[in-house]
């Protein structure tokens, strides 16, 4: 292909994408924002929630002794998330199992796909809110949807990490008559543990930012006080959360790299 083709094509492309772009944003009419209004007002709150924030909420003494409640929010969006993440780590395993060509065999695989692309076409807050109508607000809601939805994404990352073992092994314990029992307990799973470990401490660290988005729906952590901080307009608290919200989520995420470096 030519300079000047290969030049054309790349000029037809971006008129495309910039054509592309002016249908999405006539679609969703736009174009009547007033951008300078509200670039104004998101300032102004930013600024409230920098310079007032409410430190009473990150902690406050009185009579009864002193109290975080930010601290508590904090610990039961971890504990979702941990108990979330355990239930579908260990229930994404036979999923994993399933899905992967090598073990289930191509119709098997293609259904243990199928649902797993199910499992993952809901979005957690949808899930969420499916499973309050079922259990009730609090966090066993969100607990659910976690456990549920960390099925659907590490049974396709287990499956992709079985289909990649080493071959080698299996063939030698079926030639010294192992069965397919046999074969995946003692040939697979030693060599696919530490790569399920790491994906399954990435999806905890997941696990804690969704909990502040199904807490906004009624599935408990710290998007409970958050959402009726933002119904009440309560900046100064907002700030505090978010501010919480971050720290942990950075903690996490360092956490998270560190055993996930040493474990693969």
């Amino acid at each position: 292909m030519s300079a000047l083709a290969r030049r054309s094509g790349t000029l037809v492309a971006a008129l495309a994408l910039v054509a592309l772009y002016v249908w999405a944003i006539v679609g969703l009419e736009l174009r009547g924002v007033n951008l300078a209004e509200r670039w104004h007002q998101a300032a102004a709150i930013f600024r409230i929630m920098v310079t007032e924030p409410e430190w009473t909420y990150l902690w406050k003494c009185g009579s009864a002794g002193c109290v975080s409640e930010l601290g508590q929010k904090i610990l039961e969006t971890l504990q979702m998330a941990l108990v979330g993440t355990t239930i579908g780590a260990v229930l994404a395993v036979p999923f994993g199992f399933l899905a992967a060509r090598n073990v289930a065999g191509v119709r098997g695989s293609r259904a243990g796909k199928f649902i797993l692309n199910a499992i993952r076409a809901f979005p957690e807050v949808v899930l969420a809110l499916m499973l309050l109508k079922a259990v009730g607000l609090g966090p066993f809601a969100g607990v659910l949807t976690m456990g549920i939805h960390s099925i659907g994404m590490l049974g396709k990352l287990y499956a992709e990490v079985v289909e990649g073992i080493d071959r080698d092994v299996l063939e030698a314990m079926a030639a010294c008559g192992a069965n397919r029992s046999q074969a995946i307990a003692f040939g697979i799973l030693p060599q696919v543990l530490p790569e399920f470990a790491s994906f399954a401490i990435y999806r905890f660290e997941i696990n804690v930012r969704a909990a502040a988005i199904l807490g906004m729906v009624g599935a408990g952590g710290i998007g409970t006080p958050l959402i009726f901080a933002v119904n009440n307009r309560d900046w100064g608290r907002i700030g505090v959360i978010l501010l919480g919200i971050i720290v942990v989520v950075a903690a996490v995420d360092a956490v998270s790299s560190y055993l996930r470096r040493k474990l693969v």
